[in-house]
């Protein structure tokens, strides 16, 4: 007789909403099991018991082992796994996460391989950087340098803000030691983010390579999408960071937590879900079907499945 552990199985819909769970939990150097319907995280430090329906996406770092029966509930309860690379500077792999529909997946590619659409999407991102400016008759080029020329000025008024140094974007992935207190700081803060997007738009059912900004990437769309915050979110609290001059301290941890508060603060998640659900122009009656699967038609579109067709 197979041996039964924990709680049943639940639902998909018995399961907490992307938009409502708690952000992220990056871990390393522990041990991860699972003790009936909880996983359990073990280190030096001792023992500590977390829902995992609750979270988003669990970032594992370096030195972290994990249980077949913890993944097992991972996978079940629709939380995201991203393996990440010491200091979090490289994204591994992932597991896959909550939808098993693939209704926005189609809307999205449907949109990105037009070259009209997609030209639409990306401006409809531009725009959302430009509130109170109309850039509606500016070309993608013009847009891009409009960008850029907003991002530059965005670390300028930081680093006067906070009294810290900046000479640009420079870091090694292979040796994040290299760079300074701030480049530090952003390449942890922005690999938060980007856990934190990635498990949205899987969790949603959509494809985090098919980008409308960003092109040529595994993880284009979660590029376009975490994009959006940066100004926001990661920027300014790296540079904070940066001027508390935590030499000798843990930058990587204290910059993780200042983000994840940040994020529940600023109700990130939910905003995300409605900001992707704009951009790619879903509808109420387009609300992810759970479970369901279809034969496609010519004709009919959708024909219902399981039926022997022989029959008729």
């Amino acid at each position: 007789m197979k041996k039964s552990f924990g709680a049943k199985k639940a639902e998909i819909n018995e399961l907490p909403r992307i938009s409502d769970r708690v952000s992220f939990i990056y871990v390393e150097h522990a041990k991860i099991n699972r003790q009936d319907s909880a996983i359990i995280f073990l280190d030096s430090r001792g023992i500590v018991k977390i829902p995992c329906a609750m979270i988003g996406v669990l970032i594992l770092g370096p030195g972290t082992d994990i249980s077949h029966r913890a993944v097992e509930l991972i996978g079940d309860t629709g939380c995201t796994m991203v393996w990440v690379g010491e200091n979090g500077v490289r994204q591994y792999a992932h597991g896959r996460s909550l939808s098993h529909s693939s209704r926005y997946l189609e809307k999205q590619a449907k949109l990105v391989s037009n070259t009209r659409s997609r030209a639409a999407v990306a401006r409809k991102m531009y725009q959302m950087r430009f509130l109170n400016e109309d850039v509606s008759n500016l070309t993608i080029q013009q847009l891009r340098g409009k960008e850029g020329t907003r991002v530059r000025k965005i670390y300028k008024d930081n680093s006067k803000k906070y009294n810290v140094e900046w000479s640009g974007r420079v870091y090694d992935p292979d040796d994040f030691d290299k760079s300074d207190q701030v480049n530090k700081a952003l390449s942890v803060a922005n690999v938060a983010l980007y856990g934190l997007v990635h498990s949205i738009i899987v969790a949603l059912g959509i494809s985090p390579g098919l980008g409308f900004v960003h092109s040529g990437h595994d993880l284009a769309f979660v590029y376009d999408i975490a994009d959006l915050y940066k100004a926001e979110i990661t920027i300014p609290i790296s540079f904070e960071v940066a001027s508390l001059n935590l030499e000798n301290e843990d930058i990587e941890t204290i910059t993780r937590k200042a983000i994840r508060d940040a994020i529940q603060k600023e109700k990130l998640m939910e905003r995300i879900v409605k900001d992707v659900q704009y951009l790619l122009e879903t509808t109420k009656e387009e609300e992810i079907e759970i479970d369901q699967i279809h034969l496609w038609d010519d004709k009919e579109e959708h024909v219902e499945y399981g039926i022997n067709y022989s029959e008729y």
